[in-house]
Order: structure tokens, then C-alpha cells, then sequence
């Protein structure tokens, strides 16, 4: 943990972390240029750490802050917005208490060095969020989803989705499939190794189906791959050396090992029954999230990756929560060919030499082939160890050409978020929560899919500023 610093040297987007976000209730958001389009009917969710500290002391990592849920409402009155933490039993006793309680992914429990052993880590919820037909679910890789209300973000409890037992974990990144509506994730269990837990779920979120696989060691795996019949893991060379965490010494982020010569080890399953149809080996990478994945004519299995050359990543994520940025941390977009009978990768290349980010395609195309890929990626010029990212992208497969939606400067956009039109199939928007460091305020820029390079044809003003957050969803109306 660190004691909080002058924030007088920082840049423009360290200031939407310097305070603790400020919640909202339902609330008509102002147009402040262009109009809402008529077919964007539906709400945008969003989740990210809120709050980064308390009492006067910070968190130990990005990944420790609580969850905030910011939902945007589209209907045909106009966009209304609601800002809520999520009230999980954690944040409701540090709340009541005034202070650090628990340990987490970048700190150990404050206090003597029993609390290690006596607390359990805290479930921050703050890392994606699934739009259920009766519920929204904070998720956070360590622990069960939490539910909310769809309308209001009212904190409804714990939920195990009918089958996450003690020690199941459901992770940040489920995937949908656009043909079935059925859902699939999975979750990362410790052990002396860990396990990985795979989930299929009805289109209600309940758990129908699920398997388990040893794994070599404690990994981190974020994401994974739906691709048509398949589901496919990349397990990057990195390891958790539990004792350190068991001892209460260290926590899980700085106990966590860079392994090269492990390699990325591949895991293939049938989306179907959930069977090991193939395990694999190539070479050593990391990744936090991947754009897609199809299966192309020939069979071979395509994965569009943000790939790393190493886990730095790691401490750059720590750096942001301080607010103070200088270790590099490049991930460019790859592509993967991999024969899937085999567990074989044929073929390898960086597609995009771009630093980029949060890799989307609209959820109609997703485990299908798509013509283009959403993302977020610096400005032009800026110097990437000290500013994040300040536009956001759409990549064409066809023509390998990027067009880009430069926010200007001190303005930072969240990951892009797809959402389809209601009157017109053929018709998609971007939309994205903007937090401007020129006023210190935070907006919602709708785009026009197809034209990321015109200005958004929709801007609108919220109440608060929204902190940079992870991951969001589009739920139609």
C-alpha cells in the first residue's frame, strides 16, 4: 500500500483517478452535440475501480479499487444515467469502518500479519459486466458474480447462477454465443494446482453444464476463445509461487513469476460437451484479452490476440493506480492459426503494429469470421510510457487499414462498445464513456460504426467523472 502523493506533476488523465468516484442517482443526461439516434434503443453498462483508496491510504494495485457500475439508458425519451457502487460485503464493512480491511490481487491486509490468514480476499466486482434478461452481474475473476438490478444498479447479493459451489470462481470475460444464446465462461480455482473450470449457461445465466481440468501450476488466464465448435485457452508462462501468498508475506500480484520457457500452452474443447479435444505448446507470450476467434474454410482455428512480449503489464496496471506511469508495456495484434484436432499452432504474425487494447466485434460476429475488430490505441505522437490510450479504432481484415476516432488532446475513451441498430441490421454504433482532463468531467460519445473517423453523432454530458474503468456491455431494449 502506498500513501496517496501530490498529484501535482501527474497527467491529464491521472485526475479522474484522484478521487474517490462520486455515485449518481437516475439522472436525464444533456446533449451537448448531435442527436441520439433513433435506433440506439437499449442501455450501456460499465464497470471499473470507483475508488482507489480510503482513509488517506491507496490500494496496492489498479485492480484492487471497488467496483462502480455506470449505466447509460437509451429510450425514446432520451439517455438517462446511473452511477452506483456495488455493494458487496467488503466494501459495506471498509465503508462502515472508514479504512483498508482487506488484502487483494496487489496488497496484503493492513494490520498484524494474522489478517492475512484470517481474512479472505476482498470481492471488488469490478471488472466486466453481463446483461442477464433479469439481472446485470458484476463479475470479478476471483469469486461469484454479483447481481444487480437492471434499472436502478441496486445491489441484489451474491449469485451462483444455480451451481458455483464454494472455491468456483466465474470469470470477468463470458462469451455468448450469437447462434444458441447459450453462455460460457469459466473460473480459475487454486490449489497446488490450479484448476480450470469451464461453465455453459442457458440464456438466463443458470450453469447447465460444467467440466474442470488440472493445469501446471497457478496461472493468470483473463480471457478465452469461442470459435464455432470450440473453446479455446491460451495459458501464458506465468505462475503463481503461492507461498509467499499462503505465509501472508506477499500478495498474489507480486508473487507472480514470468516463465519463458514454459511457453503458452493451448487448450481446445467441444463447445458442445465441454471434452479436452487437444492440448498444445508455442511460444511464450502474454495476453489479457483476444478479439475473436472462427474456424475458417480449411478447419484451422483463427484468434485475433493483444499480445504481449512479457508480463510487465503487470506493474504498468500497478503504476496507473498511483497515477505516475514508466514501465513499458506494448501489445500489438496478432493472429493465430491453430490446426484444433492437433492443439497444433501452424502459423503466427502480428497482423497490427499498433499499440492496442480491448479488442472488440460486434456480438453478431462473435466465434464467427468478422471484417472488423474495435479497439483502443494511443494517439498519434504521445509518448505511451506516460499518457493511456486517447483513441479508438476500427481495424478492416480485409484491407488491414485502421481508422481512427482521435478524442483530442487530455481526453481518454473506455474500451469501445458495439451496439446494433434496432430499425437497421446493416447499422451499428460505438459507444464509449470519455473522460476529458481539459474540465474534469466525463462524457458518453456514440459513434457511427462504419465512420469511427467523422465526429460522434451523439455527445452527452454526465453529472460526475467516471474513472477510467475495465469492460462494459450493450443490452437492447
Amino acid at each position: 500500500m502506498h500513501t496517496i502523493k501530490n498529484k501535482s506533476s501527474k497527467k491529464a488523465w491521472a485526475e479522474a483517478l484522484a478521487q474517490a468516484a462520486q455515485e449518481f442517482p437516475p439522472t436525464q443526461l444533456q446533449i451537448l452535440s448531435g442527436k441520439i439516434p433513433e435506433g440506439l434503443r437499449g442501455t450501456l453498462y460499465r464497470n471499473g475501480p470507483g475508488r482507489l483508496e480510503r482513509g488517506g491510504i491507496s490500494v496496492g494495485h489498479w485492480f484492487d479499487g471497488d467496483g462502480a457500475i455506470l449505466a447509460v439508458h437509451f429510450t425514446d425519451a432520451g439517455a438517462t444515467a446511473v452511477y452506483r457502487y456495488v455493494q458487496t460485503a467488503g466494501y459495506q464493512e471498509e465503508a462502515a469502518a472508514d479504512q483498508l480491511l482487506y488484502g487483494n490481487y496487489g496488497m496484503t491486509a493492513p494490520g498484524p500479519i494474522w489478517n492475512q490468514w484470517l481474512k479472505p480476499l476482498k470481492n471488488v466486482a469490478n471488472t466486466s459486466v453481463l446483461a442477464l434478461p433479469d439481472k446485470l452481474l458484476a463479475l470479478w475473476e476471483g469469486g461469484k458474480p454479483h447481481a444487480l438490478d437492471l434499472q436502478s444498479l441496486a445491489t441484489c447479493g451474491e449469485d451462483d447462477l444455480g451451481a458455483l459451489n464454494i472455491g468456483l470462481p466465474y470469470s470477468a470475460h463470458p462469451k455468448i454465443d450469437p447462434k444458441t444464446g447459450k453462455i460460457f465462461n469459466f473460473g480459475i480455482s487454486p490449489g497446488l494446482n490450479g484448476v480450470l473450470n469451464i461453465y455453459k449457461s442457458d440464456s438466463t445465466g443458470k450453469i447447465l453444464q460444467k467440466t474442470s481440468l488440472e493445469l501446471d501450476g497457478i496461472p493468470v488466464v483473463h480471457d478465452f476463445v469461442l470459435a464455432g465448435q470450440y473453446l479455446v485457452f491460451f495459458i501464458p508462462p506465468v505462475r503463481l509461487n503461492p507461498l509467499p501468498v499462503l505465509t501472508g508475506f506477499s500478495c498474489y500480484g507480486d508473487s507472480l513469476d514470468w516463465k519463458p520457457q514454459l511457453g503458452t500452452q493451448v487448450l481446445v474443447f467441444d463447445s458442445e460437451t465441454l471434452s479436452l479435444v487437444s492440448r498444445g505448446e508455442t511460444e511464450p507470450w502474454y495476453q489479457w484479452h483476444f478479439g475473436n476467434g472462427y474456424v475458417d474454410d480449411s478447419g484451422l482455428i483463427i484468434v485475433d490476440v493483444a499480445r504481449y512480449e512479457d508480463f510487465q503489464t503487470n506493474q504498468y496496471l500497478r503504476e496507473v493506480a498511483t497515477r505516475e506511469t514508466y514501465t513499458p508495456a506494448v501489445s500489438t495484434l496478432w493472429q493465430v492459426h491453430l490446426d484444433p484436432k492437433a492443439g497444433k499452432v501452424q502459423t503466427i504474425g502480428e497482423i497490427m503494429e499498433r499499440h492496442c487494447e480491448f479488442p472488440i466485434v460486434p456480438p453478431q460476429d462473435r466465434g464467427q469470421r468478422s471484417k472488423q475488430t474495435y479497439l483502443t490505441v494511443h494517439r498519434q505522437g504521445v509518448d505511451h510510457l506516460k499518457e493511456i490510450f486517447g483513441a479508438i479504432a476500427r481495424f478492416d481484415h480485409k484491407t488491414e487499414t485502421l481508422t481512427i476516432a482521435d478524442c483530442g488532446e487530455n481526453r481518454y475513451p473506455s474500451e469501445p462498445i458495439y451496439a446494433g441498430d434496432s430499425q437497421n441490421p446493416q447499422q451499428g454504433w460505438i459507444i464509449t464513456a470519455v473522460y476529458d482532463g481539459n474540465s474534469d468531467s466525463s462524457e458518453v460519445w456514440v459513434f457511427d460504426a462504419d465512420r469511427l473517423d467523422e465526429e460522434p453523432v451523439c455527445k452527452l454530458g454526465l453529472p460526475s467523472v467516471i474513472p477510467h474503468s475495465f469492460h462494459g456491455t450493450w443490452k437492447p431494449a
